[in-house]
């Protein structure tokens, strides 16, 4: 039984089981509450079917969007550009398992609680590409170079701000140094600092640039009005 769902601690040493030596993780008693309020069994089932249902359309979505990404994006856009359809395909669903993979290693290790990793890749993803979608289709001086700087100085500023606070990221990378955090905010919400950089270095680095042309500007028109 795994420990962070079911345990049971002899404190005192007695032999005796008390109610305070159970520990019950929250997923059980969501799991058990059909049951405890007398509804049969089958209730318990649909319940557990709907939370698998939910992660798995979650997880597929995700996915798919990942592995498409690197292989249009990194692979065909830049390591392969005359790569054929066929391969294209065979890429994307190799890094489609990889991904998979890398993802339940990941999970099976259990490195924190499951919310925090939610949230923070949410606060990764928005510091990362928050300002680049907003500022590339209502601000036409936006170009590559401030798009990248902006993602990658977002990006760089909120995993910092979480190793250097969190409890288990400052253990994996071996910081001893005292908790720093920023206006009181927690680690799960570093991407307010991300995204607030993102924007600044955004807007600068468009501006020390040359701007994009012509071609760039009717592609944000067709964004802004779609016909």
């Amino acid at each position: 039984v795994d420990p962070g769902l079911l345990s049971v601690i002899d404190i005192n040493r007695d032999g005796i089981l008390q109610l305070g030596e159970i520990r019950i993780g929250t997923d059980m008693i969501v799991l058990a509450t059909p049951e405890i309020g007398g509804l049969p069994f089958v209730v318990s089932g649909l319940v557990a079917a709907g939370a698998l249902a939910a992660a798995l359309s979650t997880a597929d979505g995700l996915l798919l969007t990942i592995s498409n990404a690197l292989s249009h994006d990194l692979y065909f856009k830049v390591v392969d550009p005359k790569a054929s359809n066929s391969r294209r395909v065979t890429i994307s669903k190799m890094l489609l398992l990889v991904v998979a993979l890398s993802a339940a290693g990941v999970a099976a290790q259990k490195p924190a609680d499951i919310v925090f990793l939610v949230s923070a890749a949410f606060s990764i993803a928005a510091s990362a590409l928050f300002p680049a979608l907003v500022l590339g289709v209502f601000w036409k001086r936006a170009n590559a170079t401030g798009v990248v700087l902006g993602m990658a100085s977002g990006l760089l500023l909120t995993v910092y701000y979480m190793v250097r606070n969190e409890a288990w990221l400052r253990g994996v990378f071996g910081i001893s140094s005292p908790v720093s955090l920023w206006f009181g905010i927690q680690p799960i919400s570093a991407g307010v600092f991300g995204v607030g950089l993102g924007f600044a270095v955004t807007v600068l680095g468009s501006l020390l640039s040359r701007p994009g042309g012509t071609r760039s500007d009717d592609f944000v028109d067709r964004i802004r009005h779609p016909t």
